[in-house]
């Protein structure tokens, strides 16, 4: 191993010793274990007491659950099935235009899983859609961040959708009034038939974050990915923003549409606590970079360019500073910065993994 990959393996542990042992207390994992007891597994998770499990089975209690925990081959483990019928499921027995087959968390949950103004968290989740997916004109919501309070609590903030167009779109959408626009999307074939990790990084502040990636499993594509520092992620009047999982469809046109499934895996929500300037001193440990004090630059040309997706520059303080100051080509302008101490954070998925650090001199 060479003294570059020893450092970064040093570094890696620091981050996960650090951030990951504060924040391990609202970490939540709700993983399938087997055929039996699904939604009792799910709500002992998400809202232990509680019911968090949206579906249709009062209209169609025949059938039974339309969430079920099956083997599935290619990740070699048990997952939740999310099953909906083109008839007679509808919402719950409450709306017959459309259909749901959702879990959530609410009200009930615990505090860690409920996001309040001033927080980041961090959701991860795996799901699969089937190779012959179907998809609505109108939506085919596969997940959502929904503020609860407010006069825009009816509006979700953020949506991954797929709907019908030609091509098939899978569509990331954001509002924080009332008013939808789409971020990006990506084909829907490229889903269809795949096991996908998502990773979703949310800082809920009127001037918030957002982060989101979604990579397939067997070779790690970047399928969909949107990263933006300056966003409203919070809508004003709530009292906390929660997250959905499953299948919430129109039913509006359905000759689209035959009965589905979508299969989900491994989720994860949690708080992300703040690192402070011990945590980041602690975290690079031998790990330095050059000052060219004559030209105002410190480069990072070591450093290779795949294994990092964003640089942050942070001051003696702990304190973030102004994202304008970062990197052209591998080299970070720090001319006008004080005297002191600095650390260079390189982040994969809104996430420290390496950090550096420079002084500067007068």
């Amino acid at each position: 191993m060479t003294n570059y990959q020893y450092r970064s393996v040093f570094n890696v542990f620091c981050f996960f010793a650090i951030v990951f042992n504060q924040a391990s207390a609202q970490k939540v994992l709700l993983s399938a274990n087997g055929p039996d007891n699904t939604y009792e597994e799910i709500n002992n998770a998400l809202a232990p007491g509680r019911d968090v499990v949206e579906v249709p089975d009062c209209v169609h209690t025949e059938f039974g659950r339309h969430i079920e925990e099956v083997f599935d081959d290619q990740l070699g483990k048990y997952v939740f099935n999310f099953l909906v019928h083109k008839t007679p499921d509808n919402d719950r027995c409450q709306n017959f235009d459309r259909q749901r087959v959702e879990i959530k968390t609410y009200g009930g949950s615990p505090d860690n899983l409920k996001a309040i103004q001033g927080e980041t968290v961090y959701y991860s989740w795996k799901f699969k859609l089937p190779i012959n997916f179907k998809v609505s004109k109108n939506f085919t919501h596969l997940h959502q961040i929904k503020s609860v309070g407010g006069i825009y609590a009816s509006a979700p903030m953020v949506t991954l959708t797929a709907r019908k167009a030609t091509p098939d779109q899978m569509e990331l959408r954001y509002t924080a009034t009332n008013t939808q626009s789409t971020l990006k999307t990506a084909l829907l074939d490229l889903f269809r038939g795949e096991w996908v990790k998502v990773t979703e990084v949310i800082k809920y502040e009127n001037l918030g974050e957002y982060y989101l990636k979604i990579s397939r499993i067997s070779d790690g594509l970047v399928l969909l990915k949107y990263n933006i520092t300056t966003i409203d992620m919070w809508q004003d009047g709530s009292s906390f923003a929660r997250p959905k999982w499953g299948i919430y469809r129109s039913i509006k046109s359905l000759s689209n549409l035959r009965d589905e499934q979508v299969r989900f895996a491994d989720f994860i929500i949690q708080e992300l606590a703040p690192l402070s300037a011990i945590d980041y001193k602690a975290m690079s440990i031998n790990n330095k970079l050059k000052l060219n004090k004559s030209k105002g630059v410190v480069s990072i040309k070591e450093i290779p360019k795949n294994s990092y997706e964003e640089i942050e520059l942070i001051d003696g303080k702990g304190k973030r500073i102004a994202q304008n100051r970062l990197v052209r080509k591998q080299k970070i302008t720090v001319s006008g910065l004080t005297e002191g101490d600095y650390y260079v954070s390189f982040l994969v998925e809104k996430q420290p993994v390496n950090v550096y650090t420079f002084t500067i001199k007068n």
